[in-house]
């Protein structure tokens, strides 16, 4: 199938297979943006998690450096308000309040994904459109006198290319649209386990920390306040 070929049944479907191309030309913009955006989410996310999992208590002091840290992450607004209510909410109340954060954040982790939504259902109806002009006028060559049976069958094939072409955008967007939800629900997950860090690390408990023992804590504790004696 040459360029030039497909230029001529361009030309033939009355603007049908440009308005196609314009719609994956659409997709695979959102497909990159989406897809780098939310891959360096992740990775960034997960990073920052691991940090904040090494972290066994937190203060005042200790919350504004991992502010700086998050950078931009979705992670950040979460810090913040942790920083911001230090010492005025805990507890529920705390955790109530960064709720509220993950919800102003979760709209924007999809933006632009409606797009892809909405290509996917357009384009196999519109390929579907496309074939149907171009039946019309496959058919309407038997009307012609002297008609040759190879015309209507290559006019049939032709007007074929319309519905291929919608369903091969249909399933890139389809393939893409799937693996950004799943990646939207990891980046929550990712959110959730940061909000629940930051409580067990604000509520005044000791964080026993990963491959340390409940009695190697307590000497530890008792070592902290012996000194302080």
């Amino acid at each position: 199938m040459s360029l030039d070929y497909l230029l001529s049944l361009a030309g033939d479907s009355d603007g049908v297979l440009y308005v196609m191309a314009f719609m994956l030309l659409i997709a695979l913009v959102v497909i990159i943006d989406r897809g780098w955006q939310l891959r360096q989410t992740i990775l960034k996310g997960r990073a920052f998690v691991y940090l904040l999992s090494r972290t066994t208590e937190l203060d005042r002091k200790k919350l504004a450096g991992l502010t700086r840290q998050a950078g931009d992450l979705p992670e950040a607004a979460l810090v913040d308000t942790a920083y911001r209510h230090f010492g005025l909410a805990d507890g529920e109340q705390l955790g109530n309040r960064m709720d509220e954060a993950i919800q102003l954040i979760a709209p924007q982790l999809d933006r632009r994904l409606w797009v892809l939504d909405t290509i996917v259902t357009l384009a196999p109806l519109l390929g579907l459109f496309g074939t149907i002009l171009g039946m019309f006028k496959a058919f309407h060559v038997l009307a012609a006198p002297g008609h040759a049976p190879t015309a209507v069958t290559g006019g049939v094939a032709d007007a074929l290319v319309a519905t291929a072409s919608g369903l091969f955008i249909a399933m890139v967007g389809l393939l893409a649209f799937n693996a950004y939800n799943n990646q939207i629900r990891v980046i929550l997950h990712q959110l959730d386990s940061v909000r629940t860090m930051l409580l067990n690390r604000m509520d005044g408990s000791p964080l026993v920390p990963p491959g340390q023992g409940a009695a190697d804590a307590k000497a530890d504790g008792a070592l902290a306040v012996g000194t302080e004696n």
